[in-house]
């Protein structure tokens, strides 16, 4: 039975969500039920692709790369994987007609991972987000719009903006990982062996006005997205503010998280903004 074998998947994706990422899961929680799957199924696939090129170093990544691009490019065409991440995901590709140039950026931004250790220019910083952050946003916008192509044009460019602030405080969150363990750095011009806070300052600010773009275009989303999405917005704003307050060398030598029963403040806090329409 396909049916069976679908709902074993979308379990999947979900589990796998639930278990990577205790604050994108419960923002997902407070999406509407008529699209909360669906965000799973999208999470779970760009999770697979970004824990091959970052986690799995005893094996070939390169080599498990390269399956995992074939089998996404069987999985679209047949509509149907084995691998049960990928077999959801197709539906939601397909259930919405996601523009696969979008699939297909993310995907080199995910390879450029494997190798590439440096974005010495603003261009190639620029291009690495809108494949591995942008890109995702607009997936996500696809369905929370329900495919209505004309509200998804409307809100397009907001969307791509809380992407890039999102994945920018998570490279500022990651600078010792990303720099001490897989020997990679993000932000162009600025030396991560000395970080000065008139450095940091300048991702931050750069960071806030991704955040004001974005939070314009929450506040027109529809109902089914908005309050969701929101949350996930108010719980990256509570760590880029951890971030501000962090000393520049201690960001280097520390990863700044925000606590469990933080995440709870923030989510009754955000619950009684967004009821009172103070977004």
């Amino acid at each position: 039975m396909k049916l069976l074998f679908d709902t074993v998947s979308y379990n999947c994706s979900k589990l796998v969500t639930k278990t990577y990422s205790t604050s994108f899961s419960l923002a997902t929680k407070m999406l509407s039920k008529s699209i909360r799957m669906d965000i799973y199924n999208i999470y779970g696939f760009v999770r697979f692709a970004d824990e091959i090129v970052d986690s799995f170093h005893d094996y070939n990544k390169e080599q498990l790369f390269n399956k995992f691009s074939d089998d996404l490019e069987l999985a679209l065409k047949d509509k149907i994987s084995l691998n049960p991440i990928l077999n959801s995901f197709q539906h939601t590709f397909h259930k919405y007609n996601l523009d696969k140039s979008l699939v297909d950026a993310f995907m080199k931004s995910m390879r450029l991972d494997l190798h590439k250790t440096q974005y010495l220019t603003e261009e190639e910083y620029k291009a690495y987000i809108y494949g591995s952050a942008d890109v995702v946003g607009l997936m996500c916008l696809k369905v929370f719009v329900k495919g209505d192509q004309t509200k998804y044009e409307a809100l397009k460019d907001t969307a791509m903006s809380l992407g890039s602030a999102f994945q920018k405080v998570n490279f500022l969150r990651d600078l010792k990982t990303d720099f001490d363990d897989l020997n990679r750095t993000y932000f162009p011009k600025t030396d991560l062996n000395n970080l000065n806070e008139a450095s940091k300052q300048d991702i931050i600010n750069d960071i806030e006005a991704d955040f004001a773009k974005g939070l314009s275009g929450i506040k027109k989303l529809p109902i089914e997205a908005k309050f969701g999405v929101f949350i996930a917005y108010r719980y990256y704003r509570q760590l880029l503010k951890k971030l501000k307050n962090t000393p520049a060398l201690q960001i280097k030598n520390t990863r700044i998280r925000v606590s469990n029963p933080k995440k709870i403040e923030l989510l009754m806090r955000s619950y009684v903004k967004y009821q009172l329409n103070l977004m």
